[in-house]
């Protein structure tokens, strides 16, 4: 005769485990051996229907506790009536029934305990469960990250995602979007990281850059280029006496609100570079001036 199975030893957990251990157990053996990702697979079909109706028995406190007393015929006490800690148990209770297992496909919510936020099982929910799974499949859509540039962020741009099982899905990214922005297609949540520019760095709508300005212009004012993402570079004046690190606004500049709100501006900010090598004349007037304090 073939050997009884002993549903623990089928999970791997003592006959002491508390429901945490029978349900992690659980999900480790069933993301293992499902079906829907070993196919083809009659091995880990069967066990894979082994695990989930040890769970089925183990997960339930009532037939637990039926199992626990008689054994394999619990499922003919529960037919019979007879409730946990009646008088019985192995030796004590009989029946022609022999042992009934029972299997049952896990439900949604379970299947969403055992994969939890990992992506890639959607197509099973819908596969197994239908409408009531495609509703379930559409809070499990698959999350990946997808980066762009400033640039990018300046224009707006599109990404093409892969989906576990091969399918592939355009993402279209509007400007000026936000980094964690979390776009959402059909099948994938894809959250946005913005790629740090050598160049620009954003505040929020605003873009500040650093402008390299000549001490003669500094001094005396005048005009300097300065980069810009809407592409070339944009001339601006420097007004006379300009500090180093000076910030001077040119307005519409920045990115796009993705909103359809007005753009941000670019902050030019002012680096005063010495003449490299000085001149006489400059070095002359240097020398002359006081040292502070």
């Amino acid at each position: 005769m073939p050997k009884v199975k002993d549903y623990y030893e089928v999970l791997g957990v003592p006959r002491t485990a508390n429901q945490k251990e029978i349900s992690t157990a659980f999900r480790k053996l069933a993301r293992k051996h499902h079906p829907d990702l070993n196919a083809g697979d009659k091995q880990a079909e069967a066990r894979f229907k082994e695990v989930s109706e040890a769970h089925a028995v183990l997960s339930d406190a009532k037939k637990r506790r039926l199992y626990d007393q008689f054994g394999p015929d619990w499922a003919a006490a529960q037919t019979a009536g007879v409730q946990p800690g009646a008088r019985g148990g192995a030796g004590g209770f009989r029946t022609d029934a022999g042992p009934s297992a029972q299997y049952r496909t896990v439900s949604p919510e379970e299947m969403e305990d055992l994969f939890g936020d990992e992506g890639g099982f959607g197509d099973i929910f819908g596969s197994i469960f239908g409408s009531r799974g495609r509703s379930r499949q559409q809070e499990m859509d698959v999350e990946a990250p997808i980066t762009v540039s400033l640039p990018e962020v300046y224009r707006g741009t599109s990404r093409t995602v892969e989906l576990p099982g091969g399918r592939r899905v355009e993402v279209k990214v509007p400007a000026g979007v936000k980094e964690g922005t979390v776009l959402r297609v059909p099948g994938l949540r894809a959250k946005v990281q913005i790629a740090p520019d050598p160049v620009f760095t954003r505040e929020g709508k605003d873009l500040r850059v650093t402008v390299p300005v000549p001490l003669h212009v500094a001094l005396r004012g005048g005009e300097v280029a300065a980069p810009s993402l809407k592409g070339g570079q944009v001339q601006f004046k420097v007004p006379p006496e300009t500090q180093n690190g000076t910030k001077i606004r040119l307005r519409g500049l920045g990115l796009p609100d993705p909103k359809g709100g007005p753009p941000g501006d670019l902050y030019a900010e002012v680096r005063v570079q010495l003449p490299v090598p000085m001149d006489e004349r400059t070095r002359k007037w240097a020398a002359e001036q006081p040292l502070g304090e």
